[in-house]
């Protein structure tokens, strides 16, 4: 026995030698014996060291559990490798926390997500116990061939200042750029089990290891790139072809809808955010609609957005103001609703004027989780893709997909409330609108990337 410790300690310092060479200067976080400079928290899961692993095993009736380090970390790379049974859902925190001002010490944070299910999210980015998903890998579908079910898999997580990344198998998986943390502890998770499974399934790691000096990013790739801060363009999006819709402090780019100048009221501009202010008249009877002065085809629209109670509002796409109308522009519609107080959410057919939905023809769908709290801010998502094919999104899931001229789509706006307008939604490219429902909305961080 002693013989194989010391054999696992000299391999350990060997690697740790090699890895030093050429400047990189690695250290191990866990040293293949014991759990030394780990601590378990939240639930009672068991975690155990064999053959140079940490196994952690499931515990029926027990909730997630996590085997944290001791010390916190701000900037590094982190490594590690992973095999975890094809049944269960596991991750790997990092930049995260545990104190006992938030939901009596529930671990909380970003997770390198793990992820064996049909849907191969592994190497998104999930934030556990907070604002949920962050960077599903339908942004990058790319990269969910990279996980090899049953075997060995490698992570690397890359955190510098606000940019975190992620790789799967060498593969770029995820690329987010957030500022809500700056450091906490990595901790390794074994999930709660669900209502039909049993104990002893099981999630193993490996080789884990850190940088924490002189760490230099990884050259950029194409790929989505999420970037949270409010009314910012970082460099990697600029790489994309990102840019500002509305630039967070003028009108520049926007004007009101049939109109040639912005709306003299109705609109307020304030600290980063643009307002529809409320009236009494009703729809599009104070400032009015805007529209963008560009057109757009096929492009990538993400905006934030926050409702007051009972508020209707509406993001449209494809506006060309050829059709006149009383009330708001014409256009496809990203529906902007409280459902919970406004009637319009039990109008339409099957629920297709509620939050998110496409108004009139097509329902979002109703994931609990991509909801938030009137009065919160919301991430939206439209995708237009070059072959017609339009995806909207809602706090991190995708919530409706459709295809512009496909048979179905004419027979929804043949029974719609615009089937009287010839080829609607149909032109080639259109005006971004922002409505004026008569009701308190605001916006921020609007920006475009088109698509070829």
């Amino acid at each position: 026995m002693k013989k194989l410790v010391t054999a696992v300690v000299i391999c350990c310092a060997l690697h740790s030698l090699q890895a030093q060479t050429g400047g990189i200067k690695w250290q191990s976080l866990f040293n293949g014996i014991n759990l030394k400079g780990w601590k378990q928290l939240n639930g009672k899961a068991r975690f155990e060291v064999k053959n140079g692993e940490i196994i952690g095993t499931t515990v029926y009736g027990e909730p997630n559990s996590f085997l944290a380090t001791e010390k916190e970390y701000g900037d590094y790379i982190l490594e590690f490798e992973f095999k975890v049974d094809s049944t269960m859902n596991s991750g790997v925190q990092f930049r995260s926390e545990s104190r006992d001002d938030y939901k009596n010490g529930r671990v909380h944070g970003y997770q390198y997500e793990i992820d064996p299910s049909k849907r191969n999210w592994t190497g998104g980015i999930y934030d556990e116990a907070g604002r949920d998903w962050l960077y599903p890998l339908d942004l990058n579908p790319a990269a969910k061939p990279a996980f090899k079910q049953n075997q060995w898999n490698k992570a690397r997580i890359e955190c510098i200042s606000h940019s975190i990344r992620t790789w799967i198998n060498n593969i770029p998986a995820a690329f987010l750029i957030d500022s809500i943390a700056s450091k906490g502890f990595i901790a390794l998770q074994v999930h709660e089990t669900g209502k039909d499974d049993k104990d002893g399934k099981q999630v193993r790691w490996r080789n884990i290891r850190i940088q924490t000096e002189n760490i230099q990013p990884a050259a950029f790739i194409d790929q989505f790139v999420l970037n949270l801060t409010p009314n910012h363009i970082a460099v990697a999006e600029s790489n994309n072809g990102v840019t500002l819709l509305w630039d967070g402090k003028t009108t520049n780019g926007w004007r009101g809808a049939y109109k040639n100048k912005f709306p003299v009221k109705g609109w307020e501009i304030n600290d980063g955010i643009l307002s529809v202010q409320p009236s009494t008249g009703g729809e599009s009877t104070n400032g009015g609609d805007i529209v963008t002065t560009g057109i757009y085809g096929a492009f990538i629209l993400q905006f934030d957005f926050k409702l007051t109670e009972g508020a209707n509002s509406g993001l449209k796409y494809f506006v060309t103001e050829k059709d006149t109308a009383t009330g708001s522009a014409i256009g496809l519609e990203y529906q902007l609703l409280d459902d919970e107080k406004h009637p319009d959410a039990k109008q339409g057919v099957v629920g297709n004027r509620t939050l998110a939905s496409l108004y009139d023809l097509i329902p979002s769908s109703k994931e609990p989780r991509a909801r938030r709290k009137t009065g919160e801010w919301n991430r939206g998502m439209l995708i237009v893709y070059p072959d017609n094919r339009v995806e909207h999104w809602l706090n991190g899931w995708k919530v409706l997909e459709y295809q512009r001229g496909a048979p179905y789509y004419y027979a929804l706006v043949a029974r719609s409330k615009y089937a009287g307008w010839t080829n609607f939604g149909m032109a080639e490219k259109g005006h971004i609108l922002l409505q004026d429902h008569g009701n308190a909305v605001s916006f921020r961080s609007i920006k475009i990337q088109e698509l070829k």
